[in-house]
């Protein structure tokens, strides 16, 4: 048997040597045959017969392109007044006369080219996702697969808008004293940065309730070294004016400002005040609607990301509706909450937008059901502050939000309808008034 295999193995290869000689033989003769055509033609072309040839089929060149010209008068060709210049298109063409002449495909590609490209420089894409915290069960699966890992299934969503914004939920320090008296206190590597501004994350809001659990040492080396990671970052500071400063970052002259605030805090003693480095705060909104005012008129776009609202309940409390439309009032075009863990609904009011919690995007602990459930919302926002939102759903998989597709995904999107306050949520994602 043995035998037989290497005999045919050979008559084979025999057998393609063969077919490829043929091959090499015939493409040859045809180079050739093809060379000698064109020597002749070549030859052919300086000849008078070939001229005589060229003068009978079109008519000489010259001639041509003479008669295609508008026989335009003294009378016409003027800029004075009572005279006109007559376009081309215009000339009477006696073979056509009473037919319209019908614009070519490369005519309306050659209109239409600025008007599209108008369309897509008068908007830019926003991103947003929810809480992001790279501790414990995710530092068990990066220390094996490195940081990322995460963000893999997501890349596209993160990377291809032109600004990308998340919560960072947790502090990037190698020092500080964590805080005593709440449940949960976290800490990161300044390692999980690169990675994340590699994915394509460009702001990260620090308005949060463990921006401090490193005191405010771990809060100051947080945005040490986001900056040096190049994120950009908002919502906490060295006091409340640095706190509640808008960031302000601008695409093709289009400016967009983020301002970070929270609702949840453990402790008061956290709030950014005039001497007190921390969070800017919104228990009640006059701080926050003053510098969401200000932010208004130096910005075209105002996105409010506020951390407020229950744990791992669905439904927003009264005050985030009371709060949102504050927010709008003030000039939000957009509101994004995060700090729930699990997705809420989105609401449209007076034409701008509410997305009460977009829940967790990578957090600390394994996700079961509603808190595995995630996604990016895009916002397309035009100069004036106008935004169409599209949401991709996803769920958790081995710590990387994974996009959901076809059957799966419309659940999703069905739930966040059924949890949304006059909007629905299209198949593909899009999110419009009912």
């Amino acid at each position: 048997m043995q035998k037989s295999r290497s005999e045919t193995h050979k008559r084979d290869k025999l057998s393609r040597k063969k077919r490829l000689k043929r091959l090499i033989i015939v493409n040859f003769t045809l180079l050739g045959i093809i060379i000698v055509v064109l020597g002749a033609w070549l030859a052919a072309a300086n000849s008078d017969k070939l001229q005589d040839w060229f003068s009978f089929a079109g008519g000489d060149k010259k001639e041509q392109a003479e008669a295609a010209q508008p026989n335009v008068s003294a009378e016409n060709s003027g800029n004075g007044a009572g005279s006109a210049k007559t376009p081309n298109s215009a000339i009477e063409d006696p073979s056509n006369k009473g037919e319209e002449k019908m614009p070519s495909v490369e005519d309306n590609a050659a209109a239409t080219a600025p008007e599209r490209a108008n369309n897509e420089a008068d908007k830019i894409s926003l991103s947003f996702v929810g809480d992001v915290l790279v501790e414990q069960y995710v530092s068990a699966i990066t220390e094996r697969k490195g940081y990322d890992y995460l963000y893999k299934p997501s890349m596209l969503y993160l990377s291809e808008p032109d600004l990308t914004a998340g919560n960072l939920e947790f502090p990037i320090t190698k020092r500080g004293v964590p805080v005593e008296g709440t449940p949960y206190v976290f800490k990161g590597s300044p390692d999980v940065l690169p990675s994340m501004r590699n994915a394509g994350f460009d702001v990260m809001s620090l308005a949060n309730n463990h921006t401090l659990d490193q005191g405010v040492e771990g809060m100051l080396d947080t945005m040490k070294y986001l900056d040096k990671a190049g994120i950009a970052h908002m919502g906490a500071g060295k006091n409340d004016t640095e706190a509640f400063t808008p960031l302000i970052k601008e695409v093709r002259g289009i400016k967009v400002a983020y301002i970070g605030i929270s609702r949840v805090l453990p402790f008061n003693s956290w709030k950014a005040d005039k001497n007190v480095a921390g969070v800017a705060e919104t228990y009640d909104t006059k701080r926050a609607v003053a510098a969401i005012a200000k932010a208004k008129k130096q910005a075209d776009v105002v996105v409010v990301m506020v951390h407020w609202g229950k744990e791992r309940v669905d439904q927003p409390e009264e005050y985030q509706k009371d709060f949102g439309r504050q927010y709008i009032d003030a000039g939000a075009d957009l509101v994004i909450g995060s700090h729930p863990h699990v997705l809420q609904g989105f609401e449209m009011y007076k034409g701008k937008w509410i997305a009460y919690s977009l829940g967790n995007f990578i957090f600390n602990n394994y996700p079961k059901e509603k808190a595995a459930e995630t996604g990016v919302l895009d916002a397309l926002c035009s100069k004036n502050g106008d935004c169409d939102l599209t949401f991709h759903p996803m769920i958790t998989v081995q710590a990387q939000p994974t996009p959901l597709k076809a059957d799966k995904a419309k659940a999703m999107l069905d739930r966040l309808s059924a949890l949304s306050f006059g909007v629905k949520l299209n198949e593909d994602g899009t999110i419009v008034p009912k």
